[in-house]
């Protein structure tokens, strides 16, 4: 069959689904809950992710704030400085696991973000584990004022690896989460890390085809992340014992990943930002524009920018 093209590009982008859903272009704010994680507080470790710096995959956040209304204008503020912006944002509540808390205090915290004129959606980063009935409730009830999106950390479906990365929970757990998600309505996105220690290819792959395809569950997106190994990670001690990507081998993962899914599923992210005081290798994902416009051109090169035929498995 041949690909559909949004905006020039041979998969459904995060952008190209902002800009037919709101009429515009949408930009996420980064929050923050004040939230922890299952893996750092004692309750299944201390340590953390073996990846995760001490921000908690929220280095990129607002600063702290007591009031989420002051967090979101000031990112917002930010964003204006950079860019040139309307007025629709999504609150994307990023570090640590923001459905970790007692309901009462999620119910204050969320309904404060999705009250706010500027924002249309609101996305929760969390773990399939830390999703109690209580919290699917509130979450239901959310929806129905905004659309919601929960993004939820799977990295890969092989044990083995995960087991390295001190995930915490088996695959049986995401599936659940994931139809618990989808009986009521919310979206869900799923993160993907590609270049996790002793993976091959073809088990990155099997990863991307196994959440393409679902069983009696579906994703709305996925979110392929480029494992970044940063200062002060677990990880960092294990960089003499695995490779990580170089960008030409890592851009034609990407395109054989575009091609296992399906064009209903959008894609967030095909590569990520690691921040650049932390991060250690690979040392070419600094430049995340140069890293774009190499996928995009060698697209291009292989006429994927023309709608060719490509390969659903």
């Amino acid at each position: 069959m041949e690909r559909k093209m949004w905006l020039d590009k041979p998969y459904y982008s995060l952008d190209a689904y902002l800009k037919e859903t709101y009429g515009e272009k949408v930009y996420k704010v980064s929050l923050q809950g004040g939230m922890t994680c299952p893996n750092r507080d004692g309750t299944l470790d201390d340590r953390g992710c073996i990846f995760c710096s001490a921000g908690g995959s929220g280095d990129f956040a607002a600063p702290r704030r007591e009031c989420v209304t002051q967090q979101i204008d000031e990112a917002i503020a930010g964003i204006r400085k950079a860019k040139t912006v309307g007025n629709k944002f999504i609150a994307y509540f990023q570090s640590y696991t923001n459905t970790y808390a007692p309901v009462a205090y999620l119910r204050k915290l969320f309904m404060e973000a999705i009250s706010h004129p500027q924002i249309v959606g609101l996305s929760i980063g969390t773990r399939p584990d830390c999703l109690p009935q209580e919290v699917l409730d509130l979450l239901a009830e959310l929806n129905q004022i905004k659309p919601v999106w929960v993004e939820l950390g799977l990295q890969t479906i092989h044990q083995r690896t995960a087991s390295l990365i001190r995930r915490g929970y088996p695959l049986s757990v995401f599936e659940q989460a994931v139809r618990n998600l989808n009986a009521i309505g919310v979206q869900v996105i799923v993160h993907v890390i590609l270049g996790l220690p002793f993976e091959s290819k073809a088990e990155m792959l099997q990863t991307v085809s196994y959440l393409s395809k679902g069983a009696d569950w579906h994703i709305e997106g996925l979110k392929l992340q480029l494992l970044h190994v940063l200062r002060g990670t677990d990880l960092e001690r294990m960089l003499p014992y695995f490779k990580t990507f170089t960008l030409e081998k890592y851009v034609a993962l990407i395109l054989e990943c575009i091609e296992r899914v399906p064009q209903n599923i959008v894609i967030h992210r095909i590569t990520g930002d690691g921040p650049k005081a932390l991060l250690l290798e690979p040392e070419w994902s600094k430049h995340k524009k140069h890293v774009m416009n190499t996928i995009h051109k060698e697209m291009k090169q292989r006429d994927c920018w023309q709608g060719k035929q490509w390969t659903q498995s």
